[in-house]
């Protein structure tokens, strides 16, 4: 094993160490880990996203802790230990590409998913229990951020036939989501205005898929231009000695105009 590696593996045995170990890192358990876990997958994407190769290091290494603390854990509850962790995503790695080891040939980039998406079934078959209802739905992540999922349920089903052919009918279809939204605000019910507003937002995301944009990146991108634009208001009204509070809606709306033009051009 690599020097570093075994040190990190060293540092957080003793870390976790019973006397000698740290009261925080001891009281943690695999539930208590999962929001610094989720916070670190962020914050590598976030580096990503800046394009800041030094973060990106150090918050791959971050992440890389929270593998080796669930490994910990599981290693003295005599689960599984790092080793088997890497064994495992090695074996994984070499299944899902037979052409790279197993000299299987795809002629086309579809013929390489169609292989890749029965393997994975193949192995959510093996993993599923015996009480649970058969689905190809089943063992997409619960915790995955509410666009992430919704994609990635709308594939399985799409991949087994429930699916439109084109985008042309899901445009029709965002429409008349659109106007059950309507009907329900002007009812007044909150609860079924709820859930027609999921109903808009996931027929959005299966036009996404068919337009070939992930919907979680294309969200991104739109609060980001969002906030810039937002922040260019406040800049103007700030230089002209004013708050938020003190303009109209049409005073902001022109401001917003303004920064419009004004990002577009930058």
């Amino acid at each position: 094993m690599l020097k570093h590696t075994q040190e990190l593996l060293d540092i957080m045995s003793r870390l976790r160490h019973p006397q000698e170990g740290c009261a925080w890192d001891l009281k943690q358990d695999f539930t208590s880990l999962v929001p610094y876990l989720i916070e670190e997958a962020y914050e590598v994407a976030d580096a990503i996203e800046r394009n800041d190769l030094d973060d990106l290091r150090s918050e791959l290494g971050d992440l890389l802790l929270q593998v080796v603390f669930h490994s910990q854990i599981a290693n003295e509850r005599g689960l599984f230990n790092f080793e088997q962790v890497s064994e495992g995503i090695c074996n994984k790695l070499i299944r899902r590409h037979p052409h790279v080891f197993a000299g299987a040939v795809f002629n086309t980039d579809e013929e390489r998913q169609q292989a890749w998406e029965r393997e994975k079934a193949i192995e959510r078959q093996a993993k599923s229990k015996a009480d649970e209802p058969k689905s190809v739905l089943s063992g997409v992540a619960r915790n995955l951020p509410a666009l992430i999922e919704c994609e990635k349920i709308q594939d399985r089903a799409a991949n087994h036939g429930f699916d439109w052919p084109d985008a042309l009918p899901v445009f029709d279809k965002v429409l008349e989501e659109l106007n059950e939204v309507k009907e329900a605000w002007q009812s007044g019910d909150q609860a079924h205005i709820q859930e027609e507003i999921g109903d808009l937002l996931l027929v959005a995301v299966n036009l996404a898929r068919h337009l070939n944009v992930n919907a979680e990146v294309a969200l991104k991108e739109s609060t980001k231009k969002f906030s810039r634009r937002f922040q260019h208001i406040e800049q103007q009204v700030k230089a002209s000695g004013l708050n938020l509070k003190d303009c109209d809606l049409a005073e902001l709306d022109a401001l917003w105009d303004q920064a419009k033009q004004a990002l577009k051009l930058s």
